[in-house]
């Protein structure tokens, strides 16, 4: 029912409203919202009303109360686990910056991640024992004691002790100074004589440097696109001791085709074959064993052969 069939009996009827729309109300009938002092004026927008099955707002995250400084303060005077891990949090970029800087000069199976991991036990550190009191600002004092903590932590796990790298790193800065100034690669005793050292030591250190560089088979190739099936480094490695499957179905089937071949052949050819080259027999040692003389068990052995080679030559155009 409407609103005008809803009216007492007896009350005028109110005259349709000039430019009024099903669905709409005329101007002026809406309720506007009250204002107070410090809210928006009443001439502004209205505001639309949510659905009532609207999920409610999500309240805006509150800013941090206190800065920087205040967190050194309250962390120096209290030592608060909480306060030092809202500066740990804080600091963390630092930790990544330094784990960037540091990752470009390390091979390329150092993940980046472990990095950040190690730098963190460093940053924890600089917490620990910074002095808010220095004359030092505390990305500074950081920097260094987050690079110290990664350095000593690829240490640690290195294999190869610090003399042995540090002969790496001289032989390679000799090789490249020489061959700047020679415009050739130097030799042995040339580099021997630029780390002043005799050549006999400076093949140990080749000796010991051997191990250093290791690669894992699993890595992909430089060039290689990082998806399945990318070449890696066991790709192009050979094991000399594995059967070749091309190979061995070949040799299969060439012992095949010549049994074929040698059960086609005549009883004496067929012997002297089998003498020959099962029994390593000599050509006098099978002439006398059948009774004839060494050239006609020559003649037979050169029939043989040609024979055997036409039956292989038709079996493999077949």
């Amino acid at each position: 029912m409407t609103a005008l069939q809803d009216a007492p009996v007896g009350l005028p009827t109110p005259a349709p409203l000039r430019g009024y729309r099903p669905g709409t109300a005329p101007a002026g009938l809406v309720p506007q919202q009250r204002t107070v002092a410090g809210d928006v004026p009443t001439d502004a927008a209205p505001a639309v009303a949510a659905p009532a099955d609207a999920a409610p707002a999500v309240a805006a995250p509150e800013p941090v109360a206190e800065g920087v400084d205040a967190l050194w303060a309250r962390f120096t005077k209290e030592r608060c686990p909480r306060t030092r891990e809202r500066l740990i949090m804080h600091y963390v970029p630092l930790v990544t910056a330094v784990a960037g800087r540091l990752g470009m000069r390390l091979p390329s199976t150092v993940e980046h991640a472990d990095l950040v991991s190690y730098g963190m036990f460093g940053l924890i550190d600089a917490i620990e024992k910074y002095r808010t009191d220095r004359a030092v600002k505390f990305e500074s004092y950081a920097s260094s004691r987050i690079r110290g903590a990664i350095i000593d932590e690829l240490r640690a796990m290195d294999w190869v002790p610090r003399s042995v790298r540090t002969k790496a790193r001289a032989v390679d800065r000799a090789y490249g100074e020489l061959e700047s100034s020679l415009h050739r690669a130097p030799t042995e005793a040339e580099v021997a004589q630029r780390l002043e050292v005799p050549v006999a030591e400076l093949r140990a250190v080749y000796t010991q440097l051997a191990a250093v560089n290791i690669a894992a088979l699993d890595e992909l190739l430089a060039g290689s696109d990082d998806r399945p099936g990318a070449a890696t480094l066991a790709d192009t490695l050979g094991d000399r001791r594995a059967e070749d499957p091309a190979g061995s179905v070949e040799a299969q089937e060439t012992k095949y085709l010549l049994a074929r071949a040698i059960e086609c052949l005549g009883e004496r050819e067929r012997l002297v074959v089998v003498l020959y080259y099962y029994e390593s027999m000599t050509l006098a040692e099978i002439g006398r064993v059948l009774g004839v003389t060494e050239s006609r068990i020559s003649q037979i052995h050169t029939a043989a052969m040609v024979r055997l080679r036409t039956r292989l030559l038709d079996a493999e155009r077949g």
